[in-house]
């Protein structure tokens, strides 16, 4: 349905480009559509197919969203040959201030009205689909009208749009407020048609001294998470896409390459590193990332 290529792919990342130069195996990229010049797109980023993965569109904003934005997620498309563009279900600005953060929506009919009329805005300009993807929220506002999957539902059923299901966002969520998050992803493809997910994310977490659960992006993906993938994966008619998101604190080559495997097991797809596989330049520790937008969610 979006033309994301079936297997294991990884968020494209200037720190780490060596070290997937040398992943023969990996289906796609993804690209933060913030870190990328459109007139300038890295050799490494195309040597396989591109999502692009906008962090600032702000979707939820009541005012709108920005043109420019809009326009600049279409260039980056066009340049890379994306087949799909992902964004948030979240505002990261209102009332023209720019809140630097992925901030939940409230779950009430006025959010889902603005939201709807942001996503069809933003799918008129774009020449390939529009994947929505829920956030990591360490609240709920108190006049939601909805749950989750409710309210996602209802999003899916008014503009059509593929899901961008971070299944680490979704294990956090329910940790957070004592729910199982098998339970969880029961409910939202129990209200979703066949094909509706586009792809899924998974990435590592950590607690803080509260014990609430961050997505940081930073961690190694723990057992939970990709048994939770492996759950995911099994009430879908076919594997989805899946990625890996990696945003700093880069591992040894030999350890990220372990953790796609990991990944693509989870996922049922094949292992994308071969053994033996980057023993030239990417064999050692890799550099540290560069700046790609708001903190992950």
């Amino acid at each position: 349905m979006t033309g994301v290529p079936g297997g294991t792919g990884v968020g494209w990342r200037s720190g780490i480009a060596a070290v997937l130069d040398d992943v023969d195996g990996l289906a796609f990229h993804e690209v933060i559509a913030e870190s990328l010049r459109p007139d300038a797109v890295p050799a490494s980023l195309l040597r396989r197919p591109v999502v692009v993965h906008g962090v600032r569109l702000s979707p939820g904003s009541p005012e709108g969203v920005d043109p420019g934005r809009v326009a600049h997620l279409a260039a980056c498309a066009a340049a890379t040959g994306a087949a799909l563009v992902s964004e948030h279900i979240a505002f990261t600005r209102a009332g023209g201030v720019e809140a630097g953060h992925l901030l939940p929506l409230p779950r009430t009919r006025e959010a889902l009205d603005v939201l709807v009329a942001n996503v069809t805005a933003t799918r008129a300009e774009l020449d390939v689909p529009l994947a929505l993807e829920p956030i990591a929220a360490l609240f709920d506002w108190p006049d939601d009208e909805f749950d989750e999957a409710g309210f996602l539902h209802r999003l899916h059923d008014r503009t059509g749009a593929p899901l961008l299901l971070d299944v680490a966002n979704t294990f956090v969520n329910a940790r957070n407020r004592g729910r199982d998050p098998r339970a969880d992803v029961d409910a939202l493809l129990a209200g979703l048609p066949p094909g509706a997910v586009a792809y899924c994310h998974v990435a590592g977490h950590a607690a803080d001294a509260a014990g609430l659960l961050h997505d940081t992006h930073t961690d190694p993906v723990p057992d939970a998470v990709l048994a939770l993938l492996a759950h995911t994966v099994a009430q879908l008619p076919v594997p989805p896409p899946v990625m890996l998101e990696r945003d700093g604190r880069y591992p040894p080559a030999a350890v990220l390459r372990a953790e796609l495997d990991a990944v693509a097991a989870a996922a049922g797809h094949a292992a994308p590193c071969r053994a033996g596989a980057g023993a030239g330049r990417g064999a050692g520790p890799v550099a540290a990332p560069a700046a790609d937008g708001p903190a992950p969610a």
